[in-house]
């Protein structure tokens, strides 16, 4: 219904925003012998090109900077920086950039994209949910609420080469996504 109300008031065009870190996160967790790790990365940015009529034409865009990584714990963030892990020297950025849009409901997108981590690129599929619109009472402008995870295989990426990967490490590693934006 409220898209009906929307198409009869005029052509919808596509919004651009952009992630408003300081409402955001990016996060992940991965099996560590018989518990899990979390972890987050501070320094990201992005911007989502959305066209609420027509989905399919919409265009997502992220990077994170690896060496931002937070773990609660700085040795172990600075074995994670090194080569037996990200390498965040030779690969100091992780990016997504989306090839295809599916809506599977008002409230549920399939955004498949291109992941670029570690000097490899695979596409995976990221099942984004749309947590809301609206106006910011801060500032008049258009916000939009999305939330999203996948699992990724780190051998699949490379990050898995210090030699006691396999013995403490679970090859698993979920990536949690919570991003508020405005429009640009």
């Amino acid at each position: 219904m409220l898209a009906t109300a929307t198409m009869a008031a005029g052509p919808v065009l596509a919004e651009t925003y952009t992630i408003d870190t300081s409402h955001s996160n990016v996060g992940f967790s991965i099996r560590h012998l018989v518990s899990k790790t979390k972890g987050t990365f501070a320094a990201f940015g992005g911007t989502i090109k959305y066209d609420a009529a027509h989905p399919e034409k919409s265009t997502f865009n992220g990077s994170i900077d690896v060496a931002s990584i937070d773990t609660q714990n700085e040795r172990r963030d600075g074995h994670l920086k090194s080569a037996d892990f990200f390498d965040a020297a030779q690969f100091p950025t992780i990016t997504f950039a989306s090839t295809k849009v599916e809506k599977k409901s008002d409230s549920l997108l399939h955004v498949t994209g291109d992941l670029t981590m570690h000097g490899i690129t695979k596409a995976v599929t990221l099942p984004v949910e749309i947590l809301g619109s609206g106006t910011n009472p801060m500032n008049g402008k258009k916000q939009i609420g999305l939330a999203g995870e996948v699992t990724v295989k780190a051998s699949d990426f490379g990050v898995n080469s210090w030699e006691n990967f396999n013995a403490i490490l679970g090859d698993d590693v979920k990536i949690e996504i919570v991003v508020e934006a405005g429009a640009a």
